[in-house]
Parts: structure tokens; sequence; C-alpha cells
């Protein structure tokens, strides 16, 4: 029989990876899949923390009998409702009627009413604790982090957090569950695209949770999603989640822009390789048409300076420029620059109405927001190129000594 993942001598990996699924809340592409992470604490007390998706339950549950086999659970614990975690509670609760579930007051609410569970019901709120027998497990709320119902177990004795989905990322685990056994590159980078998608509205609350780590003595985390960490990669697991959670975007630009028939394009480009002749290193250019909004909010959350171009399209703003821009003011990203350009055949109306986005998100504008009229001339591609490096020396105040 194969054994089962050890986190410690009493705590099992039971999660599972979803490698079918193309988009995660049917929005945001998975490249290489997802892992629904759960576990399992067998002390006098078998407790479960967090369940996994119900189209993956019969995987779940053999590996749950494969470690205890006919022996009971006592306690299932609810960090986090999203039914990609809670998903199997149902079945779980015809498997084992007598099991009891832990969580906070807006956890049962929505467990009643996604599941229609109210009975054997333990409530807890911030420093309440649960003894399993060895060890005595502690719930500190995190809420907001992403969902309002969310928090985290801490089990002192073997000094590992249950995170929920904090420190998670897209990608399945292939091979390994920890961080030190896998390509950390793939996952961090994974990370900061979960972050931006998923967590991204949310940082103040994010700032609040990350404060209560400091009081824990923490040597591994268990997010829900991703690899688990340790201290070999959880430092700069913290660091992508401090920083993005207070929108400290780094020095670099993202060029967003979309084009019909090819004249914003070439004006992008010459305003990207502005910003390049002021020693910007990090500038990525992207036609909205064709990359994932995904990865435009990743590099959003990432980088300092946005600069976006629309062409007017039926006299408003082109509409993926427009979702996109949707998408950024939904998660309320802060301290940014931002310039504006665009083009049109007659009547120009897109640079305009861009214009409010940049009052409502309070961003720093750098530059005149700048439109052209059919193909730009060399005067023009020129002045698209001055606005570039009217970014790059912005950020170059910003960032003196980077």
């Amino acid at each position: 029989m194969t054994d089962q993942i050890k986190i410690t001598d009493s705590i099992y990996y039971v999660g599972v990876n979803d490698r079918t699924k193309a988009l995660f809340e049917n929005l945001w592409p998975l490249t290489r899949g997802v892992s629904y992470n759960s576990y399992l604490i067998v002390d006098e007390k078998v407790t479960l923390i967090d369940t996994v998706d119900i189209c993956y339950s019969e995987q779940f549950f053999r590996q749950i009998q494969r470690i205890i086999g006919d022996r009971p659970i006592d306690y299932l614990i609810v960090d986090h409702m999203e039914p990609d975690h809670s998903g199997s509670i149902g079945m779980l609760k015809k498997w084992y009627p007598n099991i009891s579930i832990v969580g906070n007051k807006l956890t049962f609410k929505m467990l009643q009413e996604y599941y229609d569970i109210s009975d054997n019901l333990i409530t807890v709120k911030e420093g309440d604790t649960l003894n399993i027998g060895s060890r005595e497990l502690t719930f500190a709320m995190a809420p907001m982090v992403h969902w309002p119902e969310v928090m985290f177990t801490y089990d002192p004795k073997d000094k590992v957090l249950f995170s929920a989905d904090a420190f998670g990322t897209f990608g399945s685990l292939d091979g390994n569950v920890f961080d030190y056994a896998t390509n950390l590159d793939f996952f961090m980078e994974e990370m900061e695209r979960y972050y931006a998608c998923i967590v991204g509205k949310y940082g103040k609350f994010v700032q609040k949770t990350l404060k209560k780590l400091d009081s824990l003595d923490v040597k591994t985390i268990c997010a829900t999603h991703g690899p688990v960490w340790t201290d070999f990669g959880f430092k700069k697991a913290l660091e992508v989640y401090d920083r993005l959670s207070k929108y400290e975007g780094k020095k670099g630009a993202i060029v967003l822009y979309g084009s019909m028939y090819g004249n914003t394009a070439v004006l992008a480009d010459h305003i990207a390789r502005g910003i390049g002749s002021k020693g910007i290193k990090d500038v990525v250019c992207y036609d909205v048409s064709r990359t994932d909004a995904s990865y435009i909010l990743r590099d959003i959350f990432r980088y300092k300076a946005f600069v976006v171009g629309s062409p007017t399209y039926s006299d408003n703003i082109y509409p993926p420029i427009a979702n996109i821009l949707n998408l950024v003011k939904i998660r309320e990203v802060s301290d940014r620059l931002v310039a504006i350009f665009g083009s049109c055949s007659w009547a120009g109306q897109a640079v305009r109405k861009m214009a409010p986005f940049q009052e409502e998100m309070k961003w720093e504008l750098v530059g005149e927001p700048y439109e052209i009229k059919g193909a730009p001339s060399e005067d023009e591609l020129l002045k698209g190129y001055q606005l570039g490096q009217q970014v790059g020396d912005r950020l170059n105040e910003l960032f003196p000594e980077d």
C-alpha cells in the first residue's frame, strides 16, 4: 500500500490535484492545474482540517481510510467555506454522522446555506482552543482573506499553521508537496497571479492577519492550495503577500493596449521603448485581446507604473480595455503611476472616457493623455516615445537606488 504523505509524525496530507478544471472560479486559466489541500491530525482525537472539491471525494476518503481505517473522525475544522474546500462536507457527514464541526459564527451561517447542516457544531472565536489529546489547537480569525468567515488553525505542538487560502498558489502538486522539493520559481509566479485574482481587493485585511503571525512560533504553513511551506521557502511567500497587500509596486511598467488595426499597437511599442530608454528593465507590453486578464492583473500588482491605451470603439473605450479597468477598480489597487493614450478614426472618445478611471483610483497621472487619429505620424510616434520617457523618469525618481 502506498504510504500517505506526512507533514509531521501526526499530521498527514490528504489533499488532491485537479488537472481537469480549465478555469478557476470559471474565470482564471489553470495552466498546470490546482491542488485542494486537506490535512488530517491523528491524536487521541482524529481531526480533519477542511475537505476538498466534491468531484474528488472518492480519492479524498480513500486517503483518509488508508490512515485511520475504521476509526471515526472526531472533528472537522472548517477554516474556509469556499466550495473547493468545503464541497465534501455533506459526504463527510454521511460517512461520519457523529463528527463535530468546528468553525465560527459566519462559518455556520454559510454551512447552513450551502449544505443545510446545523447539528454537532462547535463555535470558536479569536484565541479559543480545542484539545484533541496531546495538543491544543488555537484559532485565529482572518476575515476577508479572502472570505469573511476565514480563520487559521495553529498547532503549537508541531508548530504548524493551517492558513486556509492565505499563501496559496495555482498549480498542482506534482511529485512532492513540500516547498523544498519542488520548483518554487513556478509557484512564486503563480502565487502572485493567485493573489492578484483572488485576494487582491483585501490588502488591509491581509496586513492585519500577517501581524498575527508575529506572535506565533511557526515552522510549517499548510495552505489549502499549493505547496506546504517550510523555512526553506516561506520567507519568499511571506514577502510576496506583504508586498502585494501593501500595493508596493516594484520599479517597472506594464503597457496595456487594445488595437483593432495595429495603430494603437505601434504607439504602445514606442511608449514601451521610451520607458526602457530610461534604464527601466522591467517593462511588459500586452495586447489586451491576446493576454488573459489574470496575467495583466498580476503585473498591475507587481509594477508601479500602468500605461493604458485604447482605440475608440462605438464612441467608447475598447471593451476588453474597459473590462480590465473595471477589474482593477474592483481590486482597489492603490498608489500607482498611470499614463493614458489612444487612437481613433474620426471621433475620439476613449482617451477622454478613461480619465475618470485615473481620478477614481487617485493614481498619479504622468504626462498628458494622448490620442492620435488614423495611423501615427513620425512626430506622433516621437510624442509617444517621450511619454514613455516621462514614465521612466518618474520611476527613477521614485526608485533612485535601483
